[in-house]
């Protein structure tokens, strides 16, 4: 019986031995992590990979690899982080493949590489800043692409420059001027990535026929002729907000212009009309309004098209163009009393703009004409009379014309509504033309200087509006952008808190503001 017990035992004993060694410890019982494997299409060593005819970068590789290389791939750009699974990389070869484009973002994550090659691909330019963290990048080879040596790869010549990261000679592949050029001998000088752009920037919500800007108690002021609206309204810059609200109305049924003029710290406005007659306003500070202290003589000016200002002789005048066949351009003097009759120049010629300008250091005005070509008049001091000079040229339907400065040269734009635009430049005698724009329904003109860029914008009732840009080298206008507006009348440049805004008077769509940015193509 002691036999039987005692075997028994032994039996329970043996079968919870076997039984604690078959059951798994709780540890065990999870899985041990597989081991990523070699991919397909690479052979693997202990610390590196070689992969060819690979179809994408693979999402694993074996732990410990330090080197990288990948040939005959079969894609052609790199994405975002492609290689951040593979922090302890220092060696990648990305060699003999057709890769195309790179993220900027390609090599994240990669803080222990030292040695890079991209060589013998098909890149023509880089991302900014691509091997901005690659902080102990000693070795990088670029050879055996087709760059082309733009603005997009000025930061590359930059970055040459000041880095300590050897890199052989790459050649440039394109533009024309630079072609077969090592990018190490280029400079980031060599590269002109500063352009321009007119963005659109604030609209009113009305037609206007005119804008004219003017500052006024060290506030900057624009004001607009709605003849449809009936008003002369005045906008002013708010420089929290950085736009221009709304500030005061002037009654006016049938405004073509309004014409702002400060004279001994007065503001006084010029409404020109069509119908109702002219009058002249003056600014009151208690109460802030317009009082309207003068009309302009209805016998000399029936049918206004435009008033301009200027000064002579440490005196102020202004002069309206008289669009009638009854009618003629006149001019008004001040007195410190109020404007007075000066001059009437031009009769019977439908003139619709005058441009005051110096030509050989003396003052002229140029009278546009629906009926006849543009003519000119000159000042004659002892008589304090404008005098009739010559004609500039034998083209008729010339609506404006405008002067503008390059470099001490003066020019002058003459815009037709049938038929192209010319350039004339003064060549000490007389005005020679020295080009042709096409300007099929053209009102309005104005030439414009923003810093070094010098512009000249045609508008146009039948096609979109274009923006021109003056080229130095060929001396000429070069097109630069075309802007969607309705029939714009005129155009006015407001330069305030660091700000370069063109105003265009739309007379069948909103009166718009766009402002001209200026744009680093080598930052983008």
């Amino acid at each position: 019986m002691r036999e039987l017990e005692s075997g028994w035992m032994k039996l329970v004993c043996l079968s919870v031995l076997c039984l604690c060694f078959c059951l798994p410890k709780e540890a065990d019982a999870r899985r041990a992590p597989k081991i990523p494997r070699c991919p397909a299409t690479c052979s693997c060593t202990k610390d590196s990979a070689f992969c060819v005819d690979t179809k994408a970068i693979p999402k694993s590789f074996p732990p410990g690899i330090i080197s990288l290389t990948m040939v005959n791939a079969a894609f052609t750009t790199i994405p975002e982080g492609a290689f951040s699974h593979l922090h302890l990389l220092q060696f990648l070869f990305i060699e003999n493949n057709d890769i195309q484009a790179l993220s900027k973002y390609t090599f994240r994550g990669l803080k222990s590489l030292t040695h890079l090659s991209l060589s013998n691909n098909n890149l023509q330019q880089l991302p900014r800043d691509l091997f901005k963290h690659l902080d102990i990048l000693t070795d990088l080879d670029l050879r055996g692409n087709s760059f082309r040596c733009n603005c997009k790869i000025k930061w590359l010549v930059d970055w040459m420059e000041k880095t300590n990261t050897s890199v052989p000679a790459v050649y440039c592949a394109s533009p024309f001027e630079f072609q077969g050029r090592r990018i190490h001998d280029l400079a980031p000088r060599d590269f002109n990535c500063i352009s321009a752009d007119f963005v659109v920037y604030e609209t009113f919500p009305f037609h206007s026929v005119s804008v004219e800007s003017y500052e006024f108690n060290e506030d900057q002021f624009v004001a607009f002729a709605q003849p449809d609206s009936g008003f002369c309204t005045l906008y002013v810059w708010d420089h929290v907000e950085m736009v221009f609200r709304k500030h005061h109305n002037i009654t006016s049924r049938s405004a073509v212009y309004c014409k702002p003029v400060v004279i001994n710290n007065t503001l006084y406005m010029v409404v020109a009309q069509l119908f109702g007659g002219s009058h002249i306003y003056k600014w009151m500070e208690d109460p802030q309004r317009f009082v309207k202290i003068q009309d302009i003589d209805t016998s000399r000016v029936r049918k206004p098209n435009f008033v301009e200002t200027f000064q002579l002789d440490g005196e102020w005048y202004f002069i309206v163009a008289d669009s009638s066949k009854a009618g003629s351009t006149s001019i008004y003097r001040w007195n410190s009393n109020g404007f007075y009759s000066h001059q009437s120049l031009h009769p019977w010629h439908r003139d619709t703009h005058v441009e005051f300008l110096n030509v050989g250091g003396k003052p002229h005005l140029i009278l546009s004409s629906a009926s006849q070509p543009p003519v000119v008049y000159q000042w004659n001091h002892s008589q304090k009379q404008f005098v009739f000079h010559s004609l500039i040229t034998e083209l008729a339907d010339v609506q404006m014309v405008k002067h503008f400065w390059v470099r001490k040269v003066l020019y002058l734009c003459l815009t037709r509504f049938i038929g192209d635009s010319k350039i004339l430049r003064w060549e000490g005698q007389r005005f020679m033309e020295i080009q042709t724009l096409p300007s099929r329904g053209s009102m309005a003109v104005y030439p414009f200087t923003v810093g070094l860029y010098q512009y000249l914008i045609l508008g146009s009732d039948f096609s979109f509006s274009r923006v021109y840009l003056w080229d130095d080298l060929t001396q000429r206008f070069q097109p630069f952008k075309e802007l969607n507006m309705r029939a714009p009348r005129a155009f006015n440049l407001v330069s305030v808190d660091k700000k370069d805004i063109l105003l265009a008077a739309s007379f069948k769509g909103n009166t718009l503001a766009y402002q001209h940015l200026v744009v680093d193509l080598s930052a983008k």
